[in-house]
C-alpha cells in the first residue's frame, strides 16, 4: 500500500531509532522523505542504505537546536523533495541531564526545552505557511509518557518539555484545523532503542527489568516500528478527522 504517493515528508532526528523507523515507513509507502539530523556520518549512511533499497530519501544535515541551521535545512528540503506535506517533529531527549529536579541547572532546563519544544516550534513555523496555502498538512509531534504521567527515569525538565509539546499540539490543532491541517502527537512508552537498552543494562537489575515488563499488559517492550506505525496512521488520509490528540503507544502500561 502506497498511501503517501505524491507526498513530501520531513523528519527531524531521523538518523536512528524512531526517526529512522518513521522515515522508512513513510518512504516505503511512497513518500519523498527529507531525513534531517546533525550526525552527518550516520545520516549519510542510512540515506545510502535507503536509496539502495529504492526509497526516495534526501539527507539534510541540520541542527534542530539552531535556528539558522533549521531554516537552511527546510529550504534545502523543499528544493529537493518539494513543499512539505508531512512534518514529524521527532527531535528530543533528556541530553543526559540530571534525573533529580534539585540537581538540574538553568542550563539543563534551557537545553532540554530547546531540543524538545523550541525545535518543534521552529520546524512547525517553517512548514505551516505552505500548508496553509495548499490547504493540506499533517504535523506529528513526538511527546512521551513522561509528559502525561511523569517519569522515574527522566528529569522534570524532560517531563515538562514533553508536556509542553503535547499542549502545543492541541493549540495548533485548534488554530490550523480550518486550513485543512491536522496536528497530533504520539507519546511512546518504553521503546527499545540503543539508548534505552544501554540504560536498562547499566541501571536496572534483571528483577527490576522483569517487574517493568510485568507492568505492560501486552507483556513486551515497544519497538521503534510500533511508533512508526502510529506516525504513519496519523499522517494518512484515514486520520483526516483526527486532530489535537495524543496517541499513547505504550502497550497499555498507562491508560488515559
Amino acid at each position: 500500500m502506497r498511501r503517501f504517493e505524491g507526498r513530501a515528508a520531513f523528519i527531524t532526528a531521523a538518523a536512528r531509532a524512531i526517526g529512522l523507523a518513521a522515515a522508512r515507513r513513510l518512504a516505503l509507502e511512497g513518500a519523498r522523505v527529507a531525513i534531517a539530523d546533525r550526525d552527518e556520518a550516520a545520516l549519510r549512511q542510512v540515506a545510502g542504505e535507503m536509496k539502495s533499497a529504492g526509497l526516495a530519501v534526501v539527507p539534510i544535515v541540520m541542527d534542530s537546536m539552531d535556528a539558522p541551521s533549521t531554516a537552511d535545512g527546510f529550504a534545502r528540503a523543499v528544493s529537493d523533495v518539494g513543499p512539505i506535506d508531512i512534518l514529524v517533529n521527532n527531535a528530543g531527549g533528556s541530553l543526559h541531564t540530571p534525573q533529580h529536579f534539585l540537581e538540574e541547572s538553568d542550563g539543563d532546563w534551557d537545553s532540554v526545552m530547546q531540543l524538545n519544544l523550541s525545535a518543534a516550534v521552529r520546524a512547525s513555523r517553517a512548514v505551516l505557511p505552505g500548508m496553509i496555502e495548499r490547504r493540506y498538512g499533517r504535523i506529528i509531534n513526538l511527546g512521551s509518557k513522561a509528559g502525561r504521567f511523569g517519569s522515574l527515569f527522566a528529569g522534570a525538565n524532560y517531563a515538562a518539555a514533553k508536556g509542553a509539546v503535547q499542549a502545543m499540539t492541541r493549540q495548533l490543532a485548534m488554530e490550523y484545523g480550518p486550513h485543512g491541517i491536522t496536528v497530533n502527537c504520539v507519546a511512546p512508552g518504553l521503546i527499545l532503542t540503543e539508548r534505552t537498552r544501554g540504560f536498562y543494562a547499566s541501571r536496572r537489575s534483571e528483577d527490576e527489568r522483569a517487574r517493568t515488563l510485568a507492568e505492560i499488559p501486552v507483556r513486551r517492550h515497544g519497538e521503534v516500528e510500533d511508533v512508526a506505525a502510529a506516525i504513519a496512521f496519523l499522517a494518512s488520509e484515514e486520520a483526516a478527522f483526527i486532530t489535537g490528540v495524543t496517541l499513547d503507544v505504550n502497550g497499555g502500561q498507562v491508560m488515559a
